[in-house]
């Protein structure tokens, strides 16, 4: 065991045997050199979340052989999670283009129970957007986990997102899977898996976006075997594009609409060169087993700014809307939104300042109807809620509170359940100040390290009475560990070279069946193993030139929230 210190706890990283159990992953011998696994975390677990355990990848990719002599560095960033009905876990994350995706599951029927230290024995899955493309001697699904035949490249790995529907009757009820990755020509490619992620259909489709240039995509499913939807930017434009899929997530050809309606394209398009245009959140489908009419109601939530003038005239994304479809189910080829304004951040606010996206605004829909949105200013994390399908939204309130209050809070995201059972996620500052801001967030330390530079931790916050007027949070450190020191960059590909993207642009969480919190998100905290061939002489976790790579870590809510409400009316 190599211990190492973080600010305020020790934590351990190991090399080699795998603490948390994880299988099919690329070797951890210890041998050095790169051609093995990056040494696996795992943390003491805090505040009722299981121990932070980090998720396997290979260092390079390719394994450096005389087959192929280059490789590339191997990162796992932008994680998102999903959790289906029968309480399967599927985590991803982007190596960036062309590095293509990697994917973990976890199903306690097939991959075993939960370790003895509470950590989950996750199954690495490979690079699905990979399969059978760009391998040596046939790629593929199966050839991509720590084989020299793999290029360690794929269509994509720019952006990338998951979508589990309900179980198949007729696939063993085996809830479908379906994964996009993004590379911005020609644009999304799309795939599918019908057996936990095993095995995905072969070769992907690289053409699943009917319009050629686009950015961003997001996924979510239908309770149904095979409904998906995709939602990504249409970079002339800037509007959102909506595409159904019939078939499980391969092709997205069974229907269209736009999120942004015509009346407030003008205040969030990329209409004239000096627009600050738009933020996307992910879609949304309302997938309540309750009976309430607004099953299949489809939401789509942006940040920007308030009017076209505004719009024009590179004015902060201040505003925050939500597009809303209520014919998107009827099955059509074409669907139709209107948008309604959530809030406007006032004159002299941070979020008139800064935007509203920072990065990015996030939405969920709870068992009973209930829409829920959640944004950052880049000080507070902002919730409000709609209780009659998107039409009318609560006053805002502030979600975070205690130690993150007057600190800089970002990256949030939102998942909700039951009746007003909602959980939100951010990153949260030890320091106050912009989190893009290299004075406020990397102030020069004794000795030249990092020790008195900002620290990032994961926060969860949740409620059982999140639709109400003014609903109360409970707030817990997720990460048991500092996972980030210095800056958090907000600006996404606007990011400047002194501000730390090492983290990308947000992560997720995800409830399971038992009502608890699952999240995924990215960690920087460790040298890298490489740094001694990256950055020679600097390889202590508190130097600010130290090699170090984002790596995909999960925590999971040991215990669910008694007081979660299962039952009550439907909203509206």
């Amino acid at each position: 065991m190599i211990w190492t210190a973080s600010a305020d706890r020790s934590v351990a990283q190991t090399s080699y045997p795998d603490p948390a159990n994880e299988h099919l992953c690329p070797s951890q011998t210890g041998a050095g050199g790169g051609a093995e696994a990056i040494p696996a975390f795992v943390g003491p677990g805090i505040d009722g979340f299981s121990p932070s355990q980090s998720l396997c990848l290979p260092q390079l990719a390719p394994v450096p052989t005389g087959l192929s002599p280059l490789a590339f560095i191997v990162q796992g960033v932008e994680p998102g999670d999903r959790v289906d009905s029968q309480g399967t876990i599927y985590v991803e994350s982007i190596r960036g283009v062309p590095g293509g995706v990697d994917l973990w599951r976890w199903d306690a029927s097939i991959d075993g129970s939960p370790n003895a230290n509470g950590t989950l024995p996750f199954k690495y899955e490979g690079q699905p957007d990979n399969c059978g493309i760009f391998g040596l001697s046939g790629g593929g699904c199966a050839q991509n986990v720590g084989s020299p035949t793999n290029l360690g490249v794929a269509p994509g790995g720019g952006d990338a997102d998951i979508a589990v529907n309900a179980p198949d009757p007729n696939n063993s009820a085996i809830p479908n899977l379906a994964l996009t990755s993004l590379t911005l020509a020609p644009g999304v490619t799309a795939t599918r898996s019908r057996n936990r992620g095993d095995t995905f259909f072969t070769p992907p489709n690289l053409l699943s976006a009917t319009v050629p240039g686009d950015d961003r995509m997001w996924n979510d499913a239908v309770d149904d075997p095979s409904t998906v939807y995709m939602s990504y930017h249409d970079v002339a434009t800037f509007n959102i594009e909506v595409q159904r899929s019939s078939d499980g997530g391969l092709t997205y050809a069974a229907g269209t609409g736009e999120a942004i309606d015509a009346a407030t394209l003008p205040a969030a398009g990329s209409v004239v060169p000096t627009g600050s245009a738009n933020v996307a959140a992910q879609i949304k489908v309302d997938r309540n087993t309750s009976g309430c009419p607004s099953k299949g109601n489809l939401y789509a939530a942006f940040v920007a700014p308030d009017n076209a003038i505004d719009n024009a005239h590179s004015a902060p994304q201040g505003t925050v809307y939500v597009g809303v479809s209520t014919d998107a189910k009827l099955g059509a080829v074409s669907f139709t939104f209107t948008d309604h304004k959530v809030f406007t951040s006032p004159a002299g606010s941070p979020g008139a300042t800064t935007g509203t996206a920072n990065i990015f605004p996030a939405l969920a829909v709870d068992n009973f109807g209930h829409a829920y949105v959640v944004w950052s200013d880049n000080q507070s994390i902002f919730l409000s809620s709609s209780s009659d399908a998107g039409g009318h939204w609560t006053v805002p309130v502030r979600v975070n509170g205690g130690a993150t209050a007057g600190k800089s809070n970002v990256f949030p995201w939102v998942a909700a359940d039951a009746n007003g059972h909602v959980v939100v996620t951010w990153l949260g500052s030890s320091l106050p100040g912009n989190s893009n801001s290299v004075a406020a967030m990397q102030p020069s330390c004794a000795g030249g390290t990092t020790d008195c530079w900002a620290k990032w931790n994961v926060y969860m916050a949740e409620s059982v009475n999140g639709h109400d007027a003014v609903p109360s949070f409970a707030q817990h450190v997720a990460s048991d560990h500092i996972i980030h020191s210095g800056t958090v960059c907000t600006s996404g590909t606007g990011c400047s070279s002194g501000d730390s993207r090492s983290l990308a642009d947000f992560f997720q969480v995800a409830l399971d069946p038992q009502h608890r919190a699952n999240i995924a998100y990215a960690d920087d905290h460790l040298a890298s193993p490489l740094c001694s061939q990256q950055s020679p002489g600097h390889c202590a976790n508190n130097d600010p030139q130290t090699f170090r790579v984002a790596v995909p870590y999960f925590t999971y809510q040991v215990k669910p929230n008694k007081k979660v409400v299962t039952t009550g009316s439907c909203a509206g």
